[in-house]
């Protein structure tokens, strides 16, 4: 055996081996100058969570509910209070707040000038037991409750008309019709609260 037989040999391999590699990496560099002359360019993404993460959270909020509770509760207050004025001034024993709905349902009573004035400016369509206004506070009273969770409009819409068909059971009968107007638009809010949320 020759050593021009293996230098032939080793010399035969590494051109052909150096060929092969040369041409791999002329190959792929053409490829790589094609897709950045193309504009295609790879960006991994930054977002690691997945759909679930994406979901909001709602919560209770209780210093928007504690704020209309009190509100509610001192107008009332001052409601009760002008009745009660009214029954005195009526002759009538002032009793429980059962008989203070059902004085009121008889209509058997007459009204002074100033009382009269209170109550009309309390329910007129911008008054605080209006339409408006009363519809308003028990709509944010679901929102709070629920934190704004479109997925509780229709248990919010339930509890509603089980409180309306409460307020007609201590009424004694069909609510006036300022209250009947205010259930259309509680309800009328509702299904634009759900629109909105499906938007």
């Amino acid at each position: 055996m020759s050593v021009n037989g293996i230098t032939n040999y080793g010399t035969t391999y590494n051109s052909t081996s150096y060929e092969t590699k040369a041409k791999s990496v002329s190959e792929k560099s053409e490829k790589t100058e094609a897709t950045v002359e193309s504009g295609v360019v790879y960006e991994p993404s930054t977002s690691t969570g997945t759909a679930a993460s994406t979901k909001k959270t709602y919560k209770q909020n209780p210093e928007l509910i504690n704020k209309l509770k009190a509100e509610t509760e001192a107008r009332t207050a001052q409601l009760k209070s002008l009745v009660e004025k009214l029954m005195l001034g009526q002759g009538n024993a002032i009793g429980t707040a059962d008989d203070m709905w059902s004085f009121l349902r008889t209509g058997n009573f007459t009204v002074d000038a100033a009382t009269k004035a209170q109550a009309q400016a309390d329910i007129a369509e911008d008054g605080y037991w209006g339409v408006n206004q009363t519809s308003d506070r028990i709509i944010d009273f679901a929102k709070a409750l629920c934190g704004g969770d479109p997925e509780k409009i229709e248990e919010m819409r339930a509890a509603f008309e089980k409180g309306f068909k409460q307020a007609e059971k201590t009424w004694g009968g069909e609510l006036p019709e300022i209250s009947k107007k205010t259930y259309n638009a509680v309800m009328e809010k509702f299904d634009a609260w759900a629109n909105e949320s499906e938007a």
